[in-house]
């Protein structure tokens, strides 16, 4: 009896051990991932995390838009000589578009006065289509000119009528003949010169319009140059182009040099940017879609997240001895 009174009373003693042990470890780990939970929910760490995130955030929104977001040019505003005048051009608000009607009478003018010297090579056909002119007269335009086809089975080259898909082609074949035709300047391809030229519109307008009729006294310019005060050192190899009633408008509006001028610098933006509309249109669709999601990511946040962040999950261990105590 005393053998078993004493066995039994060992049995016990090691159970209430292990029990112990059992409760020390748990209220250890416990109090460890309490410990570092709290560390980790602590105020100044979260607003630490919070604040470096927004600065990371805003550092790499502005960096790109100093590689991607500003105009860039081809030349600085210093080496632009005198600084253009800004007129409010109705097509670069954000909600409006060109006037196509403007773009028609622009590419009559560059037909009939700026093609004799400078090309637009980078402008097909087809790309008027819709924008300036139907597509038979786009078709008419094109087919006035002769282009190169493949060479036949005997090598030679033919000539072919043009289609929309050609490039319309420039006033010389090459750069040799172009110098040779104008003194040795080389007039430049009109395609992007919106785009290449500080000031944009402003300039091109202004450069085209500010030929005074004698240079300034004392100002002494170059021979075969033209004074011009909105290009680089006034000395310009092109003479003034546009004068009143140069050209005849098909829709009966007064050709003056302003209007003119006004035109050709809406059709050269055009052919410098022909998807601007398609661009604003993009990017209306995507502050839509930008603050629908907004709202939706509000929506979870509130009502989806938020519960689940903030409840509090509470253990409750069992209480007296594991499974072998309970069984005595």
């Amino acid at each position: 009896m005393l053998a078993r009174s004493a066995l039994r009373s060992a049995r016990t003693a090691g159970n209430a051990r292990s029990s112990l042990g059992r409760a020390a470890k748990r209220s250890a780990t416990s109090s460890s991932s309490n410990a570092a939970s709290e560390e980790a929910s602590s105020p100044f760490r979260l607003t630490a995390a919070g604040s470096v995130a927004t600065a990371l955030a805003v550092g790499s929104m502005a960096w790109y838009y100093h590689l991607y977001g500003s105009s860039l040019y081809a030349m600085t505003q210093q080496e632009e000589g005198l600084h253009a005048t800004k007129y409010p051009w109705e097509h670069e608000k954000f909600t409006k578009t060109f006037d196509h009607q403007a773009l028609r009478r622009g590419f009559q003018v560059y037909r009939e006065v700026c093609s004799s010297c400078h090309s637009l090579n980078r402008i097909p056909w087809r790309a008027l289509v819709g924008s300036t002119h139907t597509v038979d007269e786009v078709k008419a335009m094109a087919e006035e000119n002769e282009y190169d086809t493949e060479p036949n089975d005997e090598g030679e080259i033919e000539k072919r009528p043009g289609k929309l898909s050609d490039y319309i082609p420039a006033p010389y074949k090459n750069d040799e003949a172009a110098k040779a035709a104008n003194n040795g300047a080389l007039p430049p391809d009109l395609s992007l010169m919106v785009k290449a030229r500080h000031g944009g519109c402003n300039y091109i307008f202004s450069l085209i319009t500010g030929y005074p009729e004698e240079p300034p006294p004392g100002v002494e310019v170059a021979p075969g140059l033209n004074f011009n005060p909105y290009f680089p050192g006034t000395g310009i190899a092109m003479a003034r182009v546009l004068y009143d009633g140069l050209v005849e408008y098909e829709d009966k509006t007064p050709a003056t040099t302003s209007q003119m001028a006004k035109d050709v610098v809406e059709f050269l933006n055009w052919s410098a940017e022909p998807e601007m509309d398609q661009r604003k249109k993009m990017g209306v669709a995507t502050i839509v879609v930008s603050t629908a999601l907004l709202a939706l990511s509000i929506w979870v946040k509130r009502y989806k997240w938020s519960p689940i962040k903030t409840r509090k999950i509470v253990y409750n261990p069992p209480v007296g001895g594991g499974p072998r105590s309970r069984g005595h």
